[in-house]
Protein backbone atom coordinates (compact mmCIF):
# COMPACT_ATOMS: atom_id res chain seq x y z
CA UNK A 1 0.00 0.00 0.00
CA UNK A 2 1.30 3.64 -0.58
CA UNK A 3 1.59 6.11 2.19
CA UNK A 4 2.30 9.75 1.68
CA UNK A 5 2.37 12.78 4.02
CA UNK A 6 3.22 16.76 3.25
CA UNK A 7 6.21 17.73 5.38
CA UNK A 8 7.68 20.21 3.27
CA UNK A 9 10.37 21.31 6.15
CA UNK A 10 11.56 17.85 7.41
CA UNK A 11 14.77 16.59 6.75
CA UNK A 12 13.52 12.87 7.70
CA UNK A 13 10.10 11.44 7.48
CA UNK A 14 9.52 7.26 8.82
CA UNK A 15 6.61 5.67 8.59
CA UNK A 16 5.18 2.98 11.01
CA UNK A 17 2.98 0.65 10.29
CA UNK A 18 1.89 -2.04 12.27
CA UNK A 19 5.27 -2.26 14.16
CA UNK A 20 7.29 -1.90 11.04
CA UNK A 21 9.32 1.10 10.72
CA UNK A 22 10.36 2.57 7.13
CA UNK A 23 12.06 5.54 5.68
CA UNK A 24 9.98 7.58 2.95
CA UNK A 25 11.41 9.07 -0.17
CA UNK A 26 11.14 12.63 -1.07
CA UNK A 27 8.71 13.00 -4.22
CA UNK A 28 10.47 13.91 -7.46
CA UNK A 29 7.16 15.87 -8.54
CA UNK A 30 5.52 16.89 -5.13
CA UNK A 31 8.04 19.43 -3.50
CA UNK A 32 7.42 18.80 0.20
CA UNK A 33 6.16 15.08 -0.10
CA UNK A 34 7.53 11.85 1.57
CA UNK A 35 6.19 8.91 -0.01
CA UNK A 36 6.67 4.88 0.16
CA UNK A 37 5.15 1.61 -0.09
CA UNK A 38 4.19 -1.01 3.48
CA UNK A 39 1.78 -3.52 3.65
CA UNK A 40 -0.99 -3.05 5.21
CA UNK A 41 -4.63 -3.92 5.17
CA UNK A 42 -8.06 -2.46 6.53
CA UNK A 43 -7.56 -1.23 9.91
CA UNK A 44 -3.89 -1.66 9.89
CA UNK A 45 -2.45 0.94 12.78
CA UNK A 46 0.18 3.71 11.23
CA UNK A 47 1.59 6.78 11.58
CA UNK A 48 4.41 9.34 10.82
CA UNK A 49 7.39 10.37 12.94
CA UNK A 50 9.48 13.57 11.63
CA UNK A 51 12.85 13.79 12.26
CA UNK A 52 13.13 11.05 14.09
CA UNK A 53 10.38 13.13 17.19
CA UNK A 54 7.74 10.94 17.89
CA UNK A 55 5.19 9.01 16.19
CA UNK A 56 2.06 11.13 15.00
CA UNK A 57 -1.48 10.55 13.57
CA UNK A 58 -1.31 11.33 9.97
CA UNK A 59 -2.79 14.34 8.66
CA UNK A 60 -5.26 12.56 6.62
CA UNK A 61 -6.29 9.86 8.87
CA UNK A 62 -9.43 8.10 7.88
CA UNK A 63 -9.83 6.79 11.22
CA UNK A 64 -8.82 7.12 14.63
CA UNK A 65 -9.63 4.28 16.90
CA UNK A 66 -7.72 5.10 20.05
CA UNK A 67 -8.76 9.41 19.49
CA UNK A 68 -6.64 12.24 18.71
CA UNK A 69 -3.63 11.26 20.05
CA UNK A 70 -3.43 7.62 19.27
CA UNK A 71 -2.29 6.34 15.87
CA UNK A 72 -4.02 5.92 12.66
CA UNK A 73 -5.89 2.93 10.96
CA UNK A 74 -5.99 2.26 7.29
CA UNK A 75 -9.47 2.59 5.83
CA UNK A 76 -10.68 1.02 2.83
CA UNK A 77 -13.82 2.39 1.64
CA UNK A 78 -14.67 0.40 -1.25
CA UNK A 79 -15.56 -2.91 1.84
CA UNK A 80 -18.11 -1.28 2.75
CA UNK A 81 -21.75 -2.86 0.81
CA UNK A 82 -24.00 0.28 0.19
CA UNK A 83 -27.49 -0.96 -0.28
CA UNK A 84 -29.04 2.05 -1.45
CA UNK A 85 -28.72 3.59 -5.18
CA UNK A 86 -28.89 6.98 -4.59
CA UNK A 87 -29.62 10.08 -7.08
CA UNK A 88 -29.42 12.94 -4.68
CA UNK A 89 -31.51 15.41 -2.71
CA UNK A 90 -30.96 19.20 -4.00
CA UNK A 91 -31.56 21.84 -1.41
CA UNK A 92 -33.94 24.01 -3.38
CA UNK A 93 -37.53 23.02 -1.54
CA UNK A 94 -35.98 21.24 1.10
CA UNK A 95 -36.39 21.71 5.01
CA UNK A 96 -33.04 20.83 7.11
CA UNK A 97 -32.76 18.86 10.79
CA UNK A 98 -29.85 20.03 12.45
CA UNK A 99 -28.54 17.18 14.32
CA UNK A 100 -26.06 16.79 17.66
CA UNK A 101 -25.48 12.65 17.61
CA UNK A 102 -24.09 12.53 21.01
CA UNK A 103 -27.12 14.30 22.22
CA UNK A 104 -29.94 13.01 19.89
CA UNK A 105 -30.59 9.84 21.97
CA UNK A 106 -28.90 8.81 25.38
CA UNK A 107 -26.87 6.38 23.49
CA UNK A 108 -25.18 9.17 21.69
CA UNK A 109 -24.25 7.05 18.69
CA UNK A 110 -24.70 7.03 14.84
CA UNK A 111 -26.46 3.84 15.22
CA UNK A 112 -28.88 5.27 17.56
CA UNK A 113 -29.72 8.32 15.71
CA UNK A 114 -30.34 6.05 12.51
CA UNK A 115 -32.75 4.09 14.48
CA UNK A 116 -34.65 7.36 15.14
CA UNK A 117 -34.64 8.48 11.61
CA UNK A 118 -38.18 7.18 10.92
CA UNK A 119 -39.26 10.00 13.15
CA UNK A 120 -37.62 12.57 11.10
CA UNK A 121 -39.45 11.11 8.15
CA UNK A 122 -42.74 11.25 9.69
CA UNK A 123 -42.07 15.07 10.76
CA UNK A 124 -41.56 15.52 6.81
CA UNK A 125 -38.32 17.26 6.84
CA UNK A 126 -36.20 16.19 3.53
CA UNK A 127 -32.79 16.64 5.24
CA UNK A 128 -31.01 15.80 8.33
CA UNK A 129 -27.72 18.33 9.12
CA UNK A 130 -25.22 16.76 11.25
CA UNK A 131 -23.29 18.58 13.96
CA UNK A 132 -19.71 18.14 13.30
CA UNK A 133 -17.94 14.55 13.09
CA UNK A 134 -14.47 14.46 13.59
CA UNK A 135 -12.53 13.32 16.61
CA UNK A 136 -12.02 15.36 19.82
CA UNK A 137 -10.54 14.67 23.15
CA UNK A 138 -12.71 12.27 25.24
CA UNK A 139 -16.10 10.95 24.45
CA UNK A 140 -18.68 13.87 25.07
CA UNK A 141 -18.43 17.52 23.32
CA UNK A 142 -20.22 19.62 20.93
CA UNK A 143 -17.75 18.76 18.54
CA UNK A 144 -15.99 22.27 16.88
CA UNK A 145 -12.56 21.89 18.18
CA UNK A 146 -12.40 18.46 16.25
CA UNK A 147 -8.97 17.44 14.52
CA UNK A 148 -8.37 14.58 11.90
CA UNK A 149 -10.26 16.18 9.60
CA UNK A 150 -10.99 13.22 7.27
CA UNK A 151 -12.23 10.74 10.07
CA UNK A 152 -15.19 10.25 11.72
CA UNK A 153 -15.32 10.58 16.09
CA UNK A 154 -14.72 6.83 17.38
CA UNK A 155 -17.13 6.85 20.35
CA UNK A 156 -19.57 7.90 17.70
CA UNK A 157 -18.95 4.95 15.83
CA UNK A 158 -16.49 5.86 13.69
CA UNK A 159 -16.64 5.43 10.15
CA UNK A 160 -18.78 2.01 9.25
CA UNK A 161 -21.66 3.53 11.51
CA UNK A 162 -21.20 6.97 9.92
CA UNK A 163 -21.87 5.16 6.62
CA UNK A 164 -24.83 2.68 7.86
CA UNK A 165 -26.59 5.74 8.89
CA UNK A 166 -26.38 7.66 5.57
CA UNK A 167 -27.30 4.51 3.85
CA UNK A 168 -30.41 3.79 5.99
CA UNK A 169 -31.28 8.03 5.40
CA UNK A 170 -30.68 7.62 1.69
CA UNK A 171 -32.62 4.13 2.03
CA UNK A 172 -36.33 6.35 3.75
CA UNK A 173 -35.28 9.36 1.28
CA UNK A 174 -33.36 11.87 3.80
CA UNK A 175 -30.47 13.71 2.12
CA UNK A 176 -27.01 14.15 4.61
CA UNK A 177 -25.42 17.06 5.47
CA UNK A 178 -22.73 17.51 7.29
CA UNK A 179 -21.35 20.48 9.57
CA UNK A 180 -17.17 20.77 8.76
CA UNK A 181 -14.92 23.08 10.65
CA UNK A 182 -12.41 24.77 8.54
CA UNK A 183 -11.24 27.35 10.27
CA UNK A 184 -9.67 26.34 13.14
CA UNK A 185 -8.88 22.72 14.48
CA UNK A 186 -8.94 22.04 18.46
CA UNK A 187 -5.69 22.95 20.61
CA UNK A 188 -5.77 19.35 21.97
CA UNK A 189 -4.77 16.46 19.46
CA UNK A 190 -3.49 19.13 17.04
CA UNK A 191 -0.62 17.96 15.49
CA UNK A 192 -0.65 18.96 12.17
CA UNK A 193 2.39 22.31 12.88
CA UNK A 194 4.57 19.12 13.23
CA UNK A 195 3.90 18.32 9.65
CA UNK A 196 4.31 21.63 7.98
CA UNK A 197 2.62 25.68 7.98
CA UNK A 198 -0.90 24.53 8.42
CA UNK A 199 -1.29 27.91 10.49
CA UNK A 200 0.00 30.99 10.19
CA UNK A 201 -0.06 34.07 12.63
CA UNK A 202 -0.31 36.72 10.37
CA UNK A 203 -4.19 36.68 10.56
CA UNK A 204 -6.15 35.63 13.95
CA UNK A 205 -9.35 34.83 14.41
CA UNK A 206 -11.59 34.27 17.96
CA UNK A 207 -9.40 30.87 17.95
CA UNK A 208 -5.82 32.11 18.13
CA UNK A 209 -3.64 31.61 15.08
CA UNK A 210 -5.34 31.43 11.59
CA UNK A 211 -5.90 28.13 8.98
CA UNK A 212 -3.18 29.06 6.17
CA UNK A 213 -4.97 30.45 3.25
CA UNK A 214 -2.79 33.05 1.84
CA UNK A 215 0.61 32.87 3.21
CA UNK A 216 3.77 30.42 1.96
CA UNK A 217 3.01 26.61 1.75
CA UNK A 218 -1.13 27.61 1.76
CA UNK A 219 -1.70 25.95 -1.99
CA UNK A 220 -1.60 22.10 0.38
CA UNK A 221 -3.29 23.77 3.10
CA UNK A 222 -6.19 24.74 0.92
CA UNK A 223 -5.55 21.16 -0.95
CA UNK A 224 -5.62 19.61 2.21
CA UNK A 225 -8.92 21.40 3.33
CA UNK A 226 -10.62 21.00 -0.08
CA UNK A 227 -9.95 17.45 0.11
CA UNK A 228 -11.43 16.90 3.26
CA UNK A 229 -14.55 17.97 2.25
CA UNK A 230 -14.61 15.94 -1.14
CA UNK A 231 -13.71 13.07 0.73
CA UNK A 232 -16.71 13.37 3.07
CA UNK A 233 -19.16 13.63 0.17
CA UNK A 234 -17.53 11.25 -1.83
CA UNK A 235 -16.30 8.51 0.66
CA UNK A 236 -19.26 8.99 2.72
CA UNK A 237 -22.38 9.91 -0.30
CA UNK A 238 -23.09 13.27 1.75
CA UNK A 239 -25.67 15.40 -0.01
CA UNK A 240 -23.98 18.63 1.18
CA UNK A 241 -21.74 19.96 3.84
CA UNK A 242 -22.41 23.36 6.61
CA UNK A 243 -19.26 25.48 6.59
CA UNK A 244 -18.71 26.96 10.05
CA UNK A 245 -18.09 30.30 10.36
CA UNK A 246 -16.81 31.05 6.73
CA UNK A 247 -16.06 34.97 8.22
CA UNK A 248 -13.18 33.41 9.99
CA UNK A 249 -11.41 32.10 7.30
CA UNK A 250 -9.34 35.08 6.51
CA UNK A 251 -8.24 34.80 2.94
CA UNK A 252 -6.30 37.61 0.59
CA UNK A 253 -5.12 35.92 -2.17
CA UNK A 254 -7.38 36.53 -6.01
CA UNK A 255 -9.16 33.73 -5.66
CA UNK A 256 -10.82 32.99 -2.34
CA UNK A 257 -10.64 29.68 -0.38
CA UNK A 258 -14.47 29.47 -0.65
CA UNK A 259 -14.68 29.99 -4.81
CA UNK A 260 -11.74 27.21 -4.79
CA UNK A 261 -14.08 24.86 -2.55
CA UNK A 262 -17.47 25.72 -4.25
CA UNK A 263 -15.73 24.92 -7.41
CA UNK A 264 -14.79 21.53 -6.30
CA UNK A 265 -17.68 20.83 -5.26
CA UNK A 266 -19.38 21.49 -8.29
CA UNK A 267 -17.02 19.31 -10.24
CA UNK A 268 -17.58 16.64 -8.18
CA UNK A 269 -20.87 16.37 -8.78
CA UNK A 270 -20.89 16.67 -12.43
CA UNK A 271 -18.69 13.37 -12.07
CA UNK A 272 -21.26 12.03 -9.59
CA UNK A 273 -23.77 12.86 -11.41
CA UNK A 274 -25.75 14.04 -8.43
CA UNK A 275 -26.54 17.45 -6.57
CA UNK A 276 -24.46 18.28 -3.84
CA UNK A 277 -23.81 21.92 -2.28
CA UNK A 278 -22.60 24.11 0.13
CA UNK A 279 -24.16 25.92 3.11
CA UNK A 280 -22.00 29.01 4.68
CA UNK A 281 -22.32 30.19 8.04
CA UNK A 282 -21.56 33.58 7.44
CA UNK A 283 -21.62 36.96 10.20
CA UNK A 284 -20.69 39.15 7.13
CA UNK A 285 -24.30 39.61 5.52
CA UNK A 286 -22.48 40.08 2.20
CA UNK A 287 -24.34 38.44 -1.14
CA UNK A 288 -20.89 37.78 -3.01
CA UNK A 289 -20.92 34.53 -1.16
CA UNK A 290 -23.82 32.75 -2.49
CA UNK A 291 -23.34 34.44 -5.38
CA UNK A 292 -22.68 32.12 -8.72
CA UNK A 293 -18.84 32.15 -9.60
CA UNK A 294 -20.24 33.02 -13.23
CA UNK A 295 -21.28 36.33 -11.87
CA UNK A 296 -18.05 37.15 -9.65
CA UNK A 297 -19.42 35.38 -6.11
CA UNK A 298 -18.23 32.72 -4.49
CA UNK A 299 -20.65 30.00 -5.19
CA UNK A 300 -21.44 29.16 -2.40
CA UNK A 301 -25.01 27.25 -3.11
CA UNK A 302 -26.63 29.24 0.47
CA UNK A 303 -26.03 30.71 3.71
CA UNK A 304 -27.13 30.86 7.21
CA UNK A 305 -29.41 33.92 7.88
CA UNK A 306 -29.06 34.68 11.39
CA UNK A 307 -30.82 38.36 10.88
CA UNK A 308 -34.21 36.36 10.46
CA UNK A 309 -33.67 34.73 13.58
CA UNK A 310 -32.77 37.53 15.43
CA UNK A 311 -35.80 39.92 14.22
CA UNK A 312 -38.15 36.78 15.13
CA UNK A 313 -36.14 36.30 18.50
CA UNK A 314 -36.68 40.06 19.44
CA UNK A 315 -40.13 40.09 18.60
CA UNK A 316 -41.25 36.76 20.83
CA UNK A 317 -39.23 36.81 23.68
CA UNK A 318 -38.44 40.71 23.86
CA UNK A 319 -34.48 40.59 24.47
CA UNK A 320 -32.71 43.00 23.49
CA UNK A 321 -28.59 42.67 24.73
CA UNK A 322 -25.69 42.27 22.83
CA UNK A 323 -26.80 41.92 19.02
CA UNK A 324 -30.53 41.15 19.09
CA UNK A 325 -30.43 45.58 19.95
CA UNK A 326 -30.49 46.95 16.83
CA UNK A 327 -33.82 44.05 15.87
CA UNK A 328 -35.55 44.67 19.58
CA UNK A 329 -36.26 49.00 18.29
CA UNK A 330 -38.71 47.60 15.96
CA UNK A 331 -38.60 43.62 16.14
CA UNK A 332 -42.08 43.51 13.57
CA UNK A 333 -40.36 46.33 11.09
CA UNK A 334 -37.08 43.91 11.32
CA UNK A 335 -39.20 40.81 10.72
CA UNK A 336 -40.87 42.13 7.42
CA UNK A 337 -37.74 43.42 6.72
CA UNK A 338 -35.92 40.31 6.96
CA UNK A 339 -38.83 38.11 5.27
CA UNK A 340 -38.59 40.93 1.92
CA UNK A 341 -35.26 41.67 1.44
CA UNK A 342 -33.38 38.66 3.13
CA UNK A 343 -30.65 40.24 5.43
CA UNK A 344 -31.44 43.44 7.87
CA UNK A 345 -28.30 44.59 7.88
CA UNK A 346 -27.85 45.65 4.48
CA UNK A 347 -25.47 48.58 4.70
CA UNK A 348 -27.40 49.77 7.69
CA UNK A 349 -25.94 50.98 11.18
CA UNK A 350 -24.96 48.20 13.26
CA UNK A 351 -25.06 49.13 17.39
CA UNK A 352 -23.27 45.98 18.29
CA UNK A 353 -20.57 46.23 15.84
CA UNK A 354 -19.64 50.17 16.02
CA UNK A 355 -20.03 50.49 11.92
CA UNK A 356 -22.34 50.01 9.35
CA UNK A 357 -22.77 46.25 8.42
CA UNK A 358 -23.57 43.86 5.28
CA UNK A 359 -24.90 45.11 1.57
CA UNK A 360 -28.02 44.36 0.08
CA UNK A 361 -29.09 41.04 -2.08
CA UNK A 362 -30.10 41.19 -5.51
CA UNK A 363 -33.62 40.22 -5.12
CA UNK A 364 -33.72 39.45 -8.78
CA UNK A 365 -30.79 37.01 -8.80
CA UNK A 366 -31.21 35.48 -5.45
CA UNK A 367 -33.26 32.99 -5.28
CA UNK A 368 -34.70 32.86 -1.67
CA UNK A 369 -33.81 28.92 -1.26
CA UNK A 370 -30.24 30.62 -0.87
CA UNK A 371 -31.13 31.83 2.80
CA UNK A 372 -31.70 29.40 5.53
CA UNK A 373 -34.12 30.69 8.09
CA UNK A 374 -34.72 29.09 11.18
CA UNK A 375 -36.08 30.30 15.14
CA UNK A 376 -33.60 27.90 16.85
CA UNK A 377 -30.06 26.37 15.77
CA UNK A 378 -27.17 25.04 18.17
CA UNK A 379 -25.71 28.09 18.47
CA UNK A 380 -28.70 30.55 20.01
CA UNK A 381 -29.51 27.59 22.15
CA UNK A 382 -26.06 26.52 23.62
CA UNK A 383 -24.50 29.59 23.97
CA UNK A 384 -27.23 30.83 26.70
CA UNK A 385 -25.71 30.73 30.01
CA UNK A 386 -28.25 27.70 30.49
CA UNK A 387 -29.18 26.38 27.42
CA UNK A 388 -32.72 27.30 27.27
CA UNK A 389 -35.09 26.48 24.44
CA UNK A 390 -37.42 28.63 23.13
CA UNK A 391 -39.77 26.54 24.26
CA UNK A 392 -38.95 27.50 28.00
CA UNK A 393 -38.70 31.97 27.11
CA UNK A 394 -42.16 31.47 25.33
CA UNK A 395 -46.12 29.74 25.55
CA UNK A 396 -46.98 27.16 23.49
CA UNK A 397 -49.09 29.48 21.24
CA UNK A 398 -45.89 31.98 20.51
CA UNK A 399 -43.41 28.94 19.76
CA UNK A 400 -46.24 27.66 17.33
CA UNK A 401 -45.95 31.35 15.95
CA UNK A 402 -42.66 30.96 15.74
CA UNK A 403 -42.97 27.54 13.83
CA UNK A 404 -45.68 28.93 11.26
CA UNK A 405 -43.06 32.14 10.36
CA UNK A 406 -40.42 29.54 10.10
CA UNK A 407 -41.84 26.91 8.25
CA UNK A 408 -43.74 29.42 5.73
CA UNK A 409 -41.39 31.98 5.08
CA UNK A 410 -39.49 32.00 1.78
CA UNK A 411 -35.94 30.83 3.22
CA UNK A 412 -34.67 27.20 3.76
CA UNK A 413 -35.99 25.86 7.19
CA UNK A 414 -34.07 24.64 9.40
CA UNK A 415 -35.29 23.42 12.83
CA UNK A 416 -33.19 22.39 15.87
CA UNK A 417 -33.30 18.60 17.20
CA UNK A 418 -36.24 18.33 19.62
CA UNK A 419 -37.68 21.52 18.77
CA UNK A 420 -40.82 20.10 16.65
CA UNK A 421 -42.18 19.06 20.02
CA UNK A 422 -40.74 21.77 22.08
CA UNK A 423 -38.62 19.50 23.78
CA UNK A 424 -38.42 20.31 27.71
CA UNK A 425 -34.46 19.10 27.64
CA UNK A 426 -32.31 22.80 27.58
CA UNK A 427 -29.38 22.20 25.33
CA UNK A 428 -26.26 23.04 27.08
CA UNK A 429 -22.28 24.34 26.27
CA UNK A 430 -20.50 20.58 27.43
CA UNK A 431 -17.05 18.95 27.09
CA UNK A 432 -14.95 16.16 28.01
CA UNK A 433 -11.53 17.82 27.57
CA UNK A 434 -8.73 14.87 28.61
CA UNK A 435 -6.20 17.66 29.55
CA UNK A 436 -6.73 18.93 33.06
CA UNK A 437 -5.38 22.55 32.26
CA UNK A 438 -8.21 22.99 29.36
CA UNK A 439 -10.98 22.02 31.12
CA UNK A 440 -10.42 24.17 33.73
CA UNK A 441 -9.66 27.15 31.31
CA UNK A 442 -13.01 26.35 29.25
CA UNK A 443 -14.95 26.02 32.63
CA UNK A 444 -13.24 29.15 34.28
CA UNK A 445 -13.91 31.15 30.68
CA UNK A 446 -17.61 30.44 30.33
CA UNK A 447 -17.99 31.27 33.87
CA UNK A 448 -16.36 34.68 33.18
CA UNK A 449 -17.93 35.42 30.15
CA UNK A 450 -21.39 35.05 31.89
CA UNK A 451 -20.74 36.92 34.87
CA UNK A 452 -20.05 39.88 33.00
CA UNK A 453 -23.72 39.51 32.39
CA UNK A 454 -24.93 39.43 35.50
CA UNK A 455 -25.15 35.32 35.99
CA UNK A 456 -23.79 33.98 39.43
CA UNK A 457 -21.42 31.36 39.04
CA UNK A 458 -23.28 28.60 40.52
CA UNK A 459 -26.21 29.35 37.81
CA UNK A 460 -23.48 28.05 34.72
CA UNK A 461 -24.08 25.11 34.21
CA UNK A 462 -20.16 23.24 33.83
CA UNK A 463 -19.05 22.05 30.78
CA UNK A 464 -17.22 19.33 32.09
CA UNK A 465 -19.74 17.30 34.44
CA UNK A 466 -21.33 14.58 32.58
CA UNK A 467 -24.48 16.22 33.91
CA UNK A 468 -24.48 18.54 31.92
CA UNK A 469 -24.25 16.47 28.89
CA UNK A 470 -27.14 13.72 30.06
CA UNK A 471 -29.53 17.30 30.73
CA UNK A 472 -29.22 17.80 27.17
CA UNK A 473 -29.77 14.64 25.97
CA UNK A 474 -33.28 14.77 24.21
CA UNK A 475 -36.50 12.87 26.33
CA UNK A 476 -38.02 10.33 23.58
CA UNK A 477 -41.02 9.69 25.88
CA UNK A 478 -41.97 13.42 25.30
CA UNK A 479 -43.75 13.20 22.14
CA UNK A 480 -46.13 10.71 22.91
CA UNK A 481 -47.63 13.15 25.84
CA UNK A 482 -49.33 16.45 25.89
CA UNK A 483 -48.42 19.69 25.45
CA UNK A 484 -45.77 18.67 22.99
CA UNK A 485 -47.71 16.12 21.22
CA UNK A 486 -49.87 19.00 20.19
CA UNK A 487 -46.85 20.97 19.02
CA UNK A 488 -45.68 18.09 16.80
CA UNK A 489 -48.63 17.90 15.19
CA UNK A 490 -48.43 21.44 14.31
CA UNK A 491 -44.92 21.34 12.86
CA UNK A 492 -45.77 17.68 10.25
CA UNK A 493 -48.66 20.01 9.03
CA UNK A 494 -46.88 23.01 8.45
CA UNK A 495 -43.83 20.39 7.09
CA UNK A 496 -46.90 18.78 4.84
CA UNK A 497 -48.03 22.28 3.74
CA UNK A 498 -45.03 23.66 2.61
CA UNK A 499 -44.51 20.26 0.39
CA UNK A 500 -48.01 20.48 -1.05
CA UNK A 501 -48.25 24.10 -1.62
CA UNK A 502 -46.08 24.97 -4.63
CA UNK A 503 -46.24 29.22 -3.05
CA UNK A 504 -44.66 28.12 -0.57
CA UNK A 505 -40.95 27.19 -1.77
CA UNK A 506 -41.53 29.66 -5.17
CA UNK A 507 -37.68 30.71 -5.26
CA UNK A 508 -38.47 34.59 -5.72
CA UNK A 509 -37.89 36.97 -2.55
CA UNK A 510 -39.56 39.69 -4.09
CA UNK A 511 -42.83 38.59 -4.81
CA UNK A 512 -43.02 38.87 -1.08
CA UNK A 513 -45.79 40.82 0.83
CA UNK A 514 -45.50 42.02 4.13
CA UNK A 515 -47.85 44.30 6.32
CA UNK A 516 -47.75 43.98 10.39
CA UNK A 517 -49.27 46.62 13.49
CA UNK A 518 -46.73 47.11 15.97
CA UNK A 519 -48.72 48.24 18.46
CA UNK A 520 -50.88 45.20 18.24
CA UNK A 521 -48.35 42.90 17.71
CA UNK A 522 -50.04 41.25 14.54
CA UNK A 523 -48.09 40.57 11.29
CA UNK A 524 -48.58 39.16 7.81
CA UNK A 525 -47.65 38.05 4.84
CA UNK A 526 -48.41 36.67 1.15
CA UNK A 527 -46.82 34.27 -1.45
CA UNK A 528 -48.35 34.21 -4.27
CA UNK A 529 -52.19 32.55 -3.01
CA UNK A 530 -51.06 31.74 0.17
CA UNK A 531 -51.50 33.86 3.53
CA UNK A 532 -49.54 33.43 6.85
CA UNK A 533 -51.48 35.77 9.84
CA UNK A 534 -49.46 35.40 13.56
CA UNK A 535 -50.53 37.44 16.42
CA UNK A 536 -48.04 38.14 18.80
CA UNK A 537 -50.29 39.89 21.63
CA UNK A 538 -52.05 38.14 24.51
CA UNK A 539 -55.45 39.23 23.33
CA UNK A 540 -57.37 38.95 19.60
CA UNK A 541 -56.48 40.78 17.04
CA UNK A 542 -58.57 41.92 13.52
CA UNK A 543 -56.03 41.38 10.60
CA UNK A 544 -56.96 43.00 7.05
CA UNK A 545 -56.58 40.34 4.63
CA UNK A 546 -58.66 42.44 1.71
CA UNK A 547 -62.10 41.12 0.19
CA UNK A 548 -60.77 37.91 -1.64
CA UNK A 549 -62.13 34.73 -0.06
CA UNK A 550 -59.79 32.20 1.84
CA UNK A 551 -59.83 29.15 2.75
CA UNK A 552 -57.81 28.17 5.92
CA UNK A 553 -55.54 25.36 5.40
CA UNK A 554 -54.12 25.11 9.14
CA UNK A 555 -54.45 27.05 12.10
CA UNK A 556 -53.08 27.00 15.95
CA UNK A 557 -56.09 27.41 17.71
CA UNK A 558 -59.44 27.73 16.00
CA UNK A 559 -60.54 30.43 13.21
CA UNK A 560 -62.50 30.96 10.07
CA UNK A 561 -61.43 33.08 7.48
CA UNK A 562 -61.73 36.63 7.03
CA UNK A 563 -65.58 37.62 6.78
CA UNK A 564 -66.97 40.16 4.15
CA UNK A 565 -64.84 43.21 5.48
CA UNK A 566 -61.85 41.38 5.03
CA UNK A 567 -60.57 40.92 8.29
CA UNK A 568 -59.69 37.98 10.20
CA UNK A 569 -59.74 37.76 13.73
CA UNK A 570 -57.38 35.51 15.00
CA UNK A 571 -57.11 34.59 18.91
CA UNK A 572 -54.09 36.07 20.79
CA UNK A 573 -50.40 34.29 20.68
CA UNK A 574 -51.60 31.77 17.52
CA UNK A 575 -51.12 31.90 13.89
CA UNK A 576 -53.00 30.71 10.73
CA UNK A 577 -52.15 30.05 6.93
CA UNK A 578 -54.65 30.29 4.56
CA UNK A 579 -55.08 30.09 0.39
CA UNK A 580 -57.02 32.54 -1.27
CA UNK A 581 -59.48 31.42 -3.82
Amino acid sequence: MQFEVWAPQAGRVTLECDGVTRRLEQDPERPGWWCGRSEARDGSRYGFAVDDGPVLPDPRSRRQPDGPDGLSAVVDHDRYPWRTPWAGRPLPGGVLYELHVGTFTPGGTLDAATARLDHLVELGVTHVQLMPLCPFPGRHGWGYEGVSLWAVHEPYGGPEALKRFVDRAHELGLGVVLDVVHNHLGPSGNYLPAFGPYFTDTHHTPWGVAVNLDAPGSDEVRAYLVGSALAWLRDYRLDGLRLDAVHALVDTRACHFLEQLSAAVDALAADLGRPLFLIAESDLNDPRIITPRAEGGLGVHAQWNDDFHHALHTALTGESQGYYADFARDPLAALAKTLTRGYFHDGTWSSFRGRGHGRPLDRARTAAHRLTGYSQTHDQIGNRAQGDRLAALVSPGLAACAATLTLTAPFTPMLFMGEEWAAGTPWQFFTDHTDPELARAVRDGRRREFAAHGWREEDVPDPQDPATRERSCLDWSEPGREPHARVLDWYRRLIALRAGQPDLTDPDLADSRVAYDPAARWLAFRRGDIRVAVNLGPGPAAIPLGNRPARVLAAWEPVTGPGPDGLLHLPGESSVVLVQE
